[in-house]
């Protein structure tokens, strides 16, 4: 922009067209708004028997003192039951695989 005003015959330095820029609010610049893909939501699957499909489920919270706790929650996608909880003050990945 500078180069243009410096063709059109106006010798003002880039210091001063920024300054200008600045409080005609013209710095701003206008960002294009992102287009979202559309979405086909499939419905889950259910599992047809038990011991198909399990899900793995992280809680936290504290106790009276402050002191936080996790709790590894594993789960039968068949029939909502829980298979395993496993409940430390720390669970390192090791532990969890």
């Amino acid at each position: 922009m500078n180069d243009y005003l410096r063709n059109q015959g106006y010798q003002w330095n880039h210091k001063k067209v920024h300054r200008i820029y600045q409080e005609m609010g013209l710095n701003l610049r206008v960002k294009p708004k992102k287009r979202l893909p559309s979405r086909d939501p499939q419905p889950l699957v259910t599992p047809k028997k038990a011991n198909i499909s399990w899900s793995l489920d992280f809680m936290s919270d504290s106790l009276e003192d402050g002191r936080t706790f996790r709790t590894l929650n594993i789960m039968d996608d068949f029939n909502r039951e829980a298979l395993c909880i496993k409940i430390d003050t720390s669970l390192p990945a090791m532990r969890v695989i």
